[in-house]
């Protein structure tokens, strides 16, 4: 069941995506409602169990990997959208950790017949600009073990399709346990939409005022403050730093900071 959110929840993702675009540079799109589906759909996705962008991973993964075969390259969309049930949620996000890092295994025959090896980059961490970073605003996303159920996702951070920050908003006036608690929790069960997490390096919680971030398997008291950019800074737990600190195109921070917040525990 899909419930409706309040014009004070809805003020907090304007903000918070008006600053991921305006300050940050980031894409910004509003699915809910709007999102058409199909290969020239808004998002390219098939359906709303999709949660990696297949239309922009394949691109980004043609972009950066030019000397593969387009089988490789196939090989290695197919790998990083793939869902296995007997792996968990952990098990999922460790390999897709290790692809987004090191590259995708992938394999083939040259000309001669003789086998290839290599491994496909997936994100350039080196040239931000070889990226596409996208912010996506109320995205529906039903779950894979039980289709029934059907969520809706603040805001989605997407790097070259695929889904590596997830941030949870409530109104300003709400305690920011309640979106950990009450969303979060249900949306990283087996039987929810925990599969929109196989990718995911972190995770946010905020009022729009204050802001923690943690990991898929971090109980709440170990989501964390940031509390500056910079030693030299003066302390503050504002969100608006720990945006600018953790989600600067720039840094490319998104697999040192899954290393960090994944070793937490």
């Amino acid at each position: 069941m899909i419930t409706d959110i309040n014009s004070e929840d809805r003020l907090v993702q304007a903000t918070f995506a008006d600053h991921l675009h305006d300050v940050l540079g980031w894409e910004s799109l509003y699915a809910f409602n709007d999102e058409t589906f199909g290969p020239a759909g808004t998002l390219g996705r098939a359906s709303e169990r999709d949660v990696v962008l297949v239309r922009d991973l394949r691109a980004a993964v043609q972009l950066l990997n030019p000397d593969l075969p387009e089988s490789a390259r196939e090989q290695a969309v197919e790998k990083l959208t793939r869902v296995d049930f007997a792996r968990s949620l952990v098990q999922h996000n460790k390999k897709f950790h290790d692809f987004i890092r090191n590259g995708v295994p992938v394999e083939w025959r040259d000309a001669g017949g003789q086998a290839r090896h290599s491994r496909a980059r997936v994100i350039d961490f080196r040239d931000a600009a070889n990226n596409r970073f996208l912010a996506v605003r109320e995205l529906k996303i039903k779950g894979l073990r039980a289709p029934e159920f059907n969520r809706r996702a603040d805001i989605i951070c997407f790097v070259n399709g695929l889904p590596l920050v997830f941030i949870e908003l409530k109104a300003v006036y709400l305690n920011m346990r309640a979106g950990y608690d009450n969303n979060l929790s249900d949306y990283l069960s087996e039987t929810s939409i925990n599969h929109a997490f196989h990718h995911n390096a972190f995770l946010i919680v905020s009022n729009g005022d204050r802001a923690r971030y943690g990991s898929i398997t971090s109980k709440w008291e170990h989501f964390a403050e940031w509390k500056r950019n910079d030693e030299k800074d003066q302390g503050s737990v504002e969100a608006e730093v720990l945006l600018n600190s953790m989600l600067a195109k720039e840094q490319n921070c998104f697999p040192k900071i899954a290393s960090q917040t994944n070793n937490k525990e």
